[in-house]
Parts: structure tokens; sequence; C-alpha cells
């Protein structure tokens, strides 16, 4: 297997629905609304996918300023690809995207917090996630 890590490949939206759909992602992002889904796509700062010829087998979307942090907004990797190191390069080309000190910060899916932890994250305790709603 001889995969290609890109930042510079567009992909579209079909593309991105459809690697999510195979991972622990996919109750967890909105795969109906394709419009948002363009949007997300679309409005990333930086975006490392990995490709099995045609096939789109992982992706890192982030927002970031490139100097001071990075969030990474999906970390996937296609269900039959797992285990591969295929997570660990797309966070290291994101990585090398950036600037060295810079960041990175996530929220992880509960079936994948013991992978962060296992590549050298650190557990953060005191982040916030707003519902959408939030009194100001």
């Amino acid at each position: 297997m001889e995969l290609t890590y890109t930042t510079k490949k567009q992909i579209s939206v079909e593309n991105y629905v459809d690697l999510i759909s195979s991972t622990s992602l996919k109750d967890r992002r909105p795969l109906n609304d394709y419009e948002r889904i363009e949007q997300m796509l679309k409005n990333a700062s930086l975006t490392v996918t990995a490709w099995d010829g045609k096939e789109l087998v992982g992706i890192a979307r982030s927002v970031t300023d490139f100097a001071y942090c990075c969030y990474v907004s999906d970390l996937a990797v296609r269900g039959a690809y797992q285990k591969k190191g295929i997570g660990k390069k797309l966070l290291q080309i994101t990585k090398d995207n950036i600037h060295n000190n810079a960041k990175i910060i996530l929220l992880a899916a509960p079936q994948a917090e013991e992978y962060y932890s296992h590549i050298g994250f650190e557990k953060h305790k005191a982040a916030f996630v707003s519902s959408g709603v939030f009194v100001i």
C-alpha cells in the first residue's frame, strides 16, 4: 500500500461524507447537510489528505492562524486503514505546515481519547464547548 499525502488536493463533499461515514465521527458531523459540509471544507485553513489511488482514506482538517494555534476540526481515517500510522502522519504534516511552536488543539471523540495521549497529546481540563447558544 503506497499512500499519497497532500495539502493541495481539493476534496468534494461526496469524498468527505464517504470517508467520515466510515469512521466514529459519522454521528458527530452534519453529513446530511451538504451545504454546511461544503462551507466546512471551503473555510478550513489547512486540509491534509491521504489517498490510496483515487480513494480518500484520511483527513486532518484544521482552522489555524499558522503561528500560535491550530484547531484540528477533523482527524479521520477510513476504518480499513486505521492502526497503520496514517492519523499520526496526517498530524505530522499538519504540524510541518504551521509554526514550530504553535499548539495543536482538538476535541477527541470518546473512542479516540486514548489514541491522542498515546501519540503525545496532553489532556486539558479547562476546555469549553458552546452548544451554539450562550448569554452575552
